[in-house]
């Protein structure tokens, strides 16, 4: 699997799929989704959204289940530290950066850009 910050992706290379109203993710809260085998976590921080694929890159574990402190998510098992808003590994022990996506809101509903194939 090819990690990178699609948010930085030319939004004409991404297809943007609904996910959920944003009235189903209140401020401070989390969602999780699998959209084309990819499992991603969504949160709604201050009323921005951003999204990131929920697998430490130093265990292949879930990491959406993490603190989140400032910007960063803390992997539950080991404390590797990510940017949500980049997917950037920022504290060992991970040293590889997990994807991160677009998210848009349309007409109320949440989109999320998956990069076409």
């Amino acid at each position: 699997m090819l990690l990178f910050n699609y948010t930085t992706f030319d939004e004409t290379k991404a297809e943007f799929v609904e996910i959920a109203p944003v009235s189903e993710l209140p401020n401070g809260e989390r969602l999780f989704i699998e959209v084309s085998d990819r499992s991603i976590v969504i949160f709604n921080i201050a009323g921005q959204y951003f999204a990131i694929g929920d697998v430490c890159t130093h265990d292949d574990g879930p990491v959406g289940e993490g603190n989140i402190e400032g910007f960063n998510i803390v992997c539950p098992r080991h404390g590797a530290e990510f940017d949500i808003r980049t997917g950037k590994a920022v504290q060992m022990p991970a040293v590889v950066d997990i994807p991160a996506y677009p998210v848009r809101v349309v007409d109320g509903m949440i989109q999320i850009g998956i990069p076409k194939e």
